[in-house]
């Protein structure tokens, strides 16, 4: 298994969601075990070794992911959702889309200020959604933050709207 095996796993849908938009669909990549299993194994290897405490996946497909990464790393796992989601006390952020705006919300007592944190999302597109949710992280005052994508789709530079201090990687680059 190899970087490019998991590239080929990975459908590209032109005009979805809407045209000009060529979608990764990642559900292709998920649903043959031993690409999963690669992906997982390739994410925890980088970040095995750097004292992670809590992953916190972006809704919904940073989930998926990110559930594993946490047991494989020994983590707890913190959702960040859409509105409405989360019972308890929340902090929310609002950001903009390519065409509108959305928002994300994490529980306020979800993360500690000793945490070194891990947010997994499955795909860096133009980021909005990854900056979103840094921001409500850093709410918590944690020590540290890293980010990461299963993909980042070089090309829309949405790695320049993430704050310098946060240690950005991706497996797959596009």
């Amino acid at each position: 298994m190899d970087i490019d095996q998991v590239k080929k796993s990975i459908r590209n849908i032109p005009n979805y969601p809407k045209p000009g938009i060529h979608f990764k669909d990642v559900s292709t990549a998920y649903q043959n075990g031993i690409i999963f299993n690669y992906i997982a194994s390739q994410i925890y290897d980088k970040y095995k070794d750097i004292g992670i405490t809590k992953v916190v996946g972006i809704e919904s497909r940073g989930f998926i992911l990110g559930g594993v990464l946490a047991e494989k790393l020994k983590a707890g796992f913190v959702p960040i959702r859409k509105p409405g989601k989360l019972p308890a006390k929340i902090y929310s952020k609002s950001y903009q889309l390519e065409y509108g705006y959305d928002t994300l919300e994490i529980h306020q007592d979800a993360l500690e200020a000793n945490d070194v944190v891990l947010i997994h999302d499955d795909i860096l597109a133009t980021g909005g959604t990854v900056s979103a949710a840094i921001e409500l992280v850093s709410l918590s005052g944690v020590s540290k933050i890293f980010a990461n994508f299963f993909i980042e789709l070089d090309f829309l530079n949405g790695i320049n709207k993430i704050d310098s201090s946060v240690s950005v990687w991706s497996l797959i680059h596009f």
